[in-house]
């Protein structure tokens, strides 16, 4: 898997982004695919089943503003930051390497991202992204991560010359799509904690990830699932 330093999959970055206002951002592939059969899950939502989308197809699943309700803006992506990275105490995530523990974007071809703030209080933010691939892949490296991250409850992160104690746990999650991923983590830095939420579901050959305050991710996952895997018949 080929990580660097750009969106979330480990949450170290939005941690950071919370902490001490920095922001992580990534370039979308815009390689063209098309979405072919569908498959229709128990919660009786359309979905693709075979074919993998397009980034241009996934950046038209996002979530927006209206679909998030009032008190959301949009938040700009901001270049990424190439910081030295170094991760200790926590051997699984060392093995992957240590920029995952600071938002490695996970290898698939095809991708797309969002981000908000809410006017709610101060580190309100959610962020979701999408991917597309083959189910057995998505099902792989999506998975590895969170394997590695669950892995060690509590470890520290080098960023540049900022230490980062993270702890972590694996949460329950609904039932959504075919398979599911969640965690909880707490990050410490210079005195100041913030509790960050990740959820992942994939639903044939897209993933879809939210991330941010738990409150938020709950509140929007579900949503997040149900237009990522709807079908649009423009895109057949």
């Amino acid at each position: 898997m080929r990580l660097h330093t750009t969106t979330v999959l480990s949450l170290t970055a939005l941690a950071v982004l919370v902490l001490s206002g920095c922001s992580t951002g990534s370039a979308d592939s815009t390689d063209p695919t098309s979405p072919a059969t569908v498959s229709v899950h128990s919660d009786g939502e359309s979905a693709p089943a075979s074919a993998q989308l397009s980034s241009a197809a996934l950046a038209k699943r996002l979530l927006d503003e209206s679909d998030l309700g009032e008190g959301y803006t949009r938040t700009p992506q901001r270049p990424a930051q190439h910081d030295d990275v170094t991760v200790i105490g926590c051997p699984a995530l060392e093995k992957l390497g240590s920029e995952v523990a600071v938002g490695g974007s996970l290898d698939f071809p095809h991708k797309a991202k969002v981000s908000f703030s809410y006017a709610g209080g101060s580190g309100s933010e959610v962020e979701e992204e999408l991917y597309s691939d083959a189910e057995d892949k998505l099902s792989r490296g999506v998975g590895r991560i969170f394997e590695a991250m669950t892995s060690c409850p509590a470890y520290q992160v080098l960023a540049g010359s900022t230490p980062v104690t993270v702890t972590t746990q694996k949460v329950a999650v609904a039932h959504l799509g075919d398979e599911q991923w969640s965690q909880l983590l707490t990050f410490t830095a210079g005195g100041r904690s913030s509790v960050v939420k990740q959820t992942a579901v994939r639903t044939g050959t897209v993933v879809v990830v939210v991330s941010g305050s738990p409150g938020l991710v709950d509140a929007h996952v579900h949503q997040a699932v149900t237009k990522a895997t709807a079908v649009r018949s423009t895109e057949r």
